[in-house]
């Protein structure tokens, strides 16, 4: 009796084994996702390696790989070419030029909402304003000449013969007192106070009226048509890893900043995060109500007026076609 209960009972396993789906109990594969910078790992994009070090991503589902812009690299052909799925777009002139340009992108959120770009002078020289700069040199990148600069020109009277070549390196300016270079509030001036003891002057270009959203996530059209629930669980948990990373513990963002940028050192991370934090950078205006990586259609409507009004961008154009609301202004909970 004892072996025919046995056979039955191994009969009634087999049958349950084989009545359970194949990888039933499998968790669902993550989606891949390939997410560009416009420059090397720094604080100013600790959100997205905070949701990488603490799994945020992957509780969204995502599986995802942070490339490093710079210099030499050009994101926006990359995303075009379709080797990133996501990229950041640097600021709100860019994505006019999507649309100017015909390239079909377009921006989904916005994670500064204050643009930290700046102009750093030499207090010694008591160029303190942006309009005492005006005729006096500037060094900036090319990318800077074709969108904030612009609205710079227009509002001091700055030329083009003020322009002098700018590739990332402070060395030019510690040697001329009267050379302006561009900047990022959250690192060059740090930078210059440990080589001269002292903070530059500091012109920050959201002080001057710039109106701009700043480091916006831009994806294609195409994206956004074919597959919203990527690009929503995207934009969802990369506000949750910002909201990690200036709420709670920077460290594993740190950790992977360092290992993607060894150049970075832990001062600069430091004085970066908390400046961020420092300046709400990030969790400003309409972003504590909405969330993260929050626009609105009013701030967008204003940016375009303003830079119309410069003569910038014609009028009648469809700067409402270089962004969505689809993805942000409202608290995106938990998966």
């Amino acid at each position: 009796m004892r072996c025919i209960r046995s056979l039955t009972l191994l009969s009634a396993l087999v049958a349950d084994l084989l009545a359970v789906p194949p990888h039933a109990s499998a968790a669902p594969a993550l989606q891949k996702v390939t997410f560009g910078l416009d420059w090397v790992a720094e604080a100013e994009y600790g959100g997205y390696y905070q949701a990488i070090a603490t799994g945020i991503y992957r509780k969204y589902g995502l599986d995802v790989t942070i490339r490093q812009g710079g210099p030499d690299v050009n994101n926006a052909q990359l995303l075009l070419a379709g080797k990133l799925n996501f990229d950041i777009t640097s600021n709100g002139f860019l994505a006019f030029n999507f649309v100017q340009q015909k390239i079909p992108f377009v921006a989904v959120a916005a994670m500064f909402q204050k643009d930290p770009d700046i102009l750093l002078a030499h207090r010694s020289s008591g160029e303190t304003s942006f309009a005492a700069l005006k005729g006096k040199p500037i060094a900036i990148s090319a990318d800077t000449r074709a969108s904030w600069w612009l609205f710079l020109a227009h509002k001091y009277g700055y030329s083009n013969s003020q322009i002098r070549p700018y590739d990332f390196n402070l060395a030019p300016f510690f040697t001329s007192k009267t050379l302006a270079v561009q900047g990022y509030l959250t690192s060059e001036p740090f930078l210059v106070k440990q080589k001269t003891g002292h903070f530059p002057e500091v012109l920050r270009l959201d002080k001057a009226g710039f109106d701009g959203y700043a480091e916006l996530i831009a994806t294609s059209k195409k994206l956004v048509a074919t597959d919203p629930s990527l690009v929503q669980r995207f934009v969802a948990a990369s506000a949750a890893g910002w909201k990690s990373y200036l709420d709670g513990n920077p460290a594993p963002a740190f950790a992977l900043i360092r290992k993607a940028n060894p150049d970075m050192t832990m001062p600069l991370l430091q004085y970066g995060y908390e400046t961020l934090k420092h300046d709400g950078i990030v969790d400003s205006g309409i972003a504590r109500t909405k969330g993260i990586g929050a626009m609105t259609n009013a701030r967008w409507k204003g940016f375009y007026t303003q830079m119309s009004d410069a003569g910038l961008y014609p009028k009648h154009f469809d700067y409402r076609a270089a962004y969505t609301l689809q993805f942000v202004d409202h608290k995106s909970a938990a998966p």
